[in-house]
């Protein structure tokens, strides 16, 4: 009988798919005999490779190569010492006994990076060539190579269209009509008239922040018990929460696959409330994940980098964002006491006028268009005289959440300030799903551009926005009503978003194999990771990023390197990741296929 038929369920496959690996691990006397055996064997395949002996395609090639280094890095220790685990000993330890002290989530991983190891790496889905032979377009010359390869783009395209068709958008008359229905209800519930529906600050006043607001919200759209209850601990625990009724009309009256990613930005888990309410007293301590406490060279202003500062005006908005950078400092929603008046500014306009190298400002908060427009209207023109200011953005999510913000007076202040030549303003705004578009946002982003002015979409990659082309769906939604898109964050870890978090790997998958396949004009947005105290972080560059190891419970360890890293000897970044595993089970509880994500254990 095969010894490995014999072996424990859970390594089975692991030992199946890399029976040498098994071997060799098997007879090492102990952990280092392991290391070093198993690094001259990986050493010994890649050589082979290399001197031609394997048959892989370019495909396997890149993923064989891409494994062997991370292989190595596991079994380094060098990234032993910096991950603080040891993959290595886990895997030599169930070699031995047939076992370790390891998840699922573990062994999967190893699976993985054994398949590409041996040429085996599973990683595009049979639906992209349905229809279509599988066609070497170089035998062919002219025309009749033009021809086959057109038709193989027109299979792709269509791929790309079955995905993106499956997220709606406000603009559609099937939801702007349903839209209708829940605005009058609204306003019934409410007491407010149509009138009152286009006057933002009847929106501030009445978005639901407590008990009274939360049996209005179970009277528009049915929510879950979990949800009610959850809202209520964080009310009653000052935890920051609120939804505009703008906002609220937004989503369906049940919930749906639509607006699941609208529900989850605003309806907090219960584990990240009670993370929040445990630590009421030291949350400018825990949640600062940023360390904006560190980077803050004088007060309302943060700088991480040599020509851009940010100023923080206010330090609420008029709805709550869970998965915010921010909120560790958040105050009550459109609370009078959050706006900082001119006068407490004066130090913060004094010091960036001093601070001549500074091109760059972001205005934020909070939201910055929840002051008035004469307090704007004040902060700009003072600001405006600061010379070398070329550009002052201006951070909002009111064009989401309460569009009727964006009047025309506050329309006539930014472009009195706006002077191309000069100093351009620019808004800066938070698209999450194309289903936030609406005809509302078409209107106010046709406005504002009229005016000269343009908006920038930081889109932040959760949990609830992940699935396949659900990103390439708000790039094509958003340039059609005129937005760019700028950012794409991955989730920062922070420990109370747990729940909203999604892997590096899937990022990575999102770009190369959905974000590349539109025109370059709509993927303008750069995917970034945010480095505590430093900044942003391309994830795409190989050279920002590496995976040096793994944890027992299967979460993958990246070193990032800062971006000062070419200017000033720095230590990187050491983040720990969610699991691929977690993460693939939540999609099936979503009801995603998981063979269209089958590529993700490829992209390190």
């Amino acid at each position: 009988m095969n010894e490995l038929s014999t072996l424990p369920t859970r390594w089975q496959k692991c030992w199946e798919i890399a029976p040498d690996f098994y071997s060799i691990l098997k007879k090492s006397e102990n952990v280092e005999i392991a290391r070093e055996e198993i690094l001259n064997h990986i050493n010994g395949i890649e050589k082979n490779f290399r001197d031609d002996l394997y048959d892989y395609s370019n495909r396997q090639f890149i993923i064989f190569i891409n494994s062997i280094r991370v292989l190595k890095n596991f079994f380094s220790k060098r990234y032993e010492r910096i991950a603080k685990s040891s993959p290595i000993n886990y895997i030599w330890q169930a070699a031995l006994s047939g076992d370790s002290e390891v998840s699922d989530d573990f062994i999967d991983e190893f699976e993985h990076l054994f398949n590409a190891l041996k040429g085996n790496a599973s990683i595009h889905s049979s639906e992209i060539m349905d229809g279509i032979e599988s066609t070497d377009f170089e035998k062919f010359k002219g025309r009749e190579n033009a021809l086959k390869r057109s038709l193989f783009l027109d299979i792709l395209g269509k791929y790309v269209e079955s995905y993106i068709s499956r997220y709606p958008n406000g603009l559609q008359p099937e939801i702007q009509k349903k839209r209708e229905e829940n605005k009058k209800r609204i306003l019934s519930i409410f007491g407010g008239t149509e009138k009152n529906w286009e006057e933002f600050q009847w929106q501030f006043d009445n978005a639901i922040k407590d008990e009274q607001g939360l049996s209005k919200l179970k009277k528009v759209i049915k929510i879950s018990t979990l949800e009610e209850n959850t809202i209520r601990l964080a009310t009653e625990n000052n935890v920051p929460f609120s939804i505009t009724p703008f906002y609220l009309h937004l989503m369906d009256y049940e919930p749906s696959n639509n607006d699941y990613s609208l529900r989850r930005q605003v309806f907090p888990s219960l584990n990240y409330v009670k993370m929040m309410i445990s630590h009421k007293n030291d949350r400018r301590i825990t949640f600062d994940f940023m360390r904006e406490n560190d980077t803050s060279p004088c007060d309302y202003i943060t700088r991480r980098y040599p020509k851009v500062v940010v100023l923080k005006p206010v330090d609420t908005c008029p709805q709550i964002c869970i998965y915010c950078q921010r909120n560790w400092e958040i105050t009550s929603p459109c609370a009078i006491n959050s706006t900082k008046s001119i006068k407490n500014l004066d130090n913060a306009i004094k010091w960036l006028s001093e601070h001549d190298q500074v091109m760059d400002l972001l205005i934020s908060g909070g939201d910055p268009l929840i002051l008035d427009n004469i307090f704007i209207d004040s902060l700009l023109g003072r600001l405006s005289k600061i010379k070398h200011l070329n550009s002052i953005r201006i951070a909002t999510r009111t064009i989401v959440t309460a569009p009727q913000r964006i009047d025309d007076e506050l329309l006539d202040i930014l472009e009195n300030y706006h002077q191309p030549g000069k100093r351009f303003i620019y808004i800066v705004t938070h698209f999450q799903h194309p289903y936030e578009i609406c005809p509302e946002t078409l209107d106010k982003t046709n406005k504002i551009k009229k005016r000269g002015l343009m908006i920038y979409n930081q889109q932040v990659f959760t949990f609830a926005n992940s699935r396949r082309f659900e990103t390439a769906a708000l790039r094509t939604a958003l340039k059609k009503i005129g937005i760019d898109p700028y950012y794409l964050f991955n989730m920062k870890g922070k420990s109370e978003l747990i729940d909203y978090s999604v892997p590096v790997a899937r990022i990575l998958q999102e770009r190369k194999e959905e974000a590349r396949l539109l025109p370059g004009i709509y993927r303008t947005d750069e995917s970034v990771f945010n480095v505590p105290l430093l900044g942003k972080n391309h994830i795409r560059a190989w050279q920002d990023h590496e995976l040096i190891s793994i944890r027992p419970g299967g979460e993958r360890v990246y070193a990032f390197q800062p971006w000062e890293k070419n200017f000033r000897e720095l230590d990187p970044y050491i983040y720990t990741d969610v699991t691929i595993r977690n993460y693939l089970e939540k999609l099936t509880e979503r009801g995603e296929n998981l063979e269209d994500y089958k590529s993700i254990w490829y992209y390190y």
